[in-house]
């Protein structure tokens, strides 16, 4: 079996028990809600009494969620250069949830440094790492586990998914019953496919072996340090290994890929 070690450096990530004990990386999927329900605490809770629009910026810090005399000063949120102010103090590690955002759900819980932009919208359960970047548009639609300093990006969808620390899906992706490694990049337009056309359960080949899963919903497991080109399609049941390359426009087949795969059109 294909082992969550095989695709990801599982050390000093807070996601690290989810992984604990599984035989094959694909198992993770199923194990994405229960861990989320273990183990979030809400930051949300009390703004969400006013609704689930969020209708004035708000920061957290420290424990305080604070809505007057703000100056935000944004910069790279993942590297920890987005800049908050209150009466001219400034506050380190604060995260940001812009008016217009949606929270969905009290179940959310977001990280110190998180910016959430106007338009996104949030549904439970759901944790946001540290210095994470949440851009206008996203759609985060439950079940979804996003580690530190990652970006997900303008109109990217993710549902019951996984982002480990650094990775980035910034426009246009759609992530599926997917987990990404640390340091993947999705370039625009990305989709990670979940569901077959054809009825019947998801099969990967691995090295001529057919393994059959008794689940109809798996989309991609990108290991550590891959990156897709622009408007990139993986099927159902795609497995790739540490730093493999996919190029733009192309559709990658099911199954495991090993580590370094280079994916491009045929000469």
């Amino acid at each position: 079996m294909l082992k969550p070690n095989y695709f990801f450096d599982l050390e000093e990530l807070e996601a690290k028990p989810l992984f604990n004990g599984l035989d094959a990386v694909w198992d993770a999927i199923g194990q994405i809600k229960p861990f989320l329900q273990g183990n979030l605490v809400s930051s949300v809770a009390e703004i969400r009494k006013k609704g689930d629009l969020v209708k004035q910026t708000h920061v957290l810090w420290n424990g305080k969620i604070i809505t007057e005399d703000l100056e935000l000063k944004p910069g790279d949120t993942t590297k920890g250069k987005f800049e908050v102010f209150h009466r001219g103090e400034k506050l380190e590690h604060a995260a940001v949830i812009y008016a217009g955002a949606a929270l969905m759900d009290d179940d959310i819980q977001i990280g110190s440094g998180v910016v959430i932009e106007s338009g996104a919208l949030i549904k439970g359960p759901a944790i946001i790492g540290d210095n994470t970047e949440v851009r206008q548009g996203a759609y985060l639609r439950g079940s979804t586990l996003v580690g530190r300093a990652c970006v997900v990006g303008h109109v990217t969808e993710m549902k019951n998914s996984i982002m480990l620390d650094g990775a980035k899906a910034g426009h246009f992706a759609y992530l599926g019953d997917s987990v990404l490694g640390r340091e993947v990049n999705l370039g625009a337009g990305t989709k990670l496919a979940n569901f077959k056309i054809a009825r019947g359960p998801i099969k990967i080949k691995v090295e001529g072996e057919v393994i059959e899963l008794n689940i109809r919903k798996l989309g991609a497991i990108l290991g550590d340090n891959t990156s897709t080109g622009c408007n990139t399609v993986t099927s159902p049941g795609t497995l790739m290994g540490p730093s493999s390359v996919v190029a733009p426009n192309m559709t990658v087949p099911a199954g495991y890929h090993r580590r370094r795969t280079v994916i491009r059109p045929k000469k």
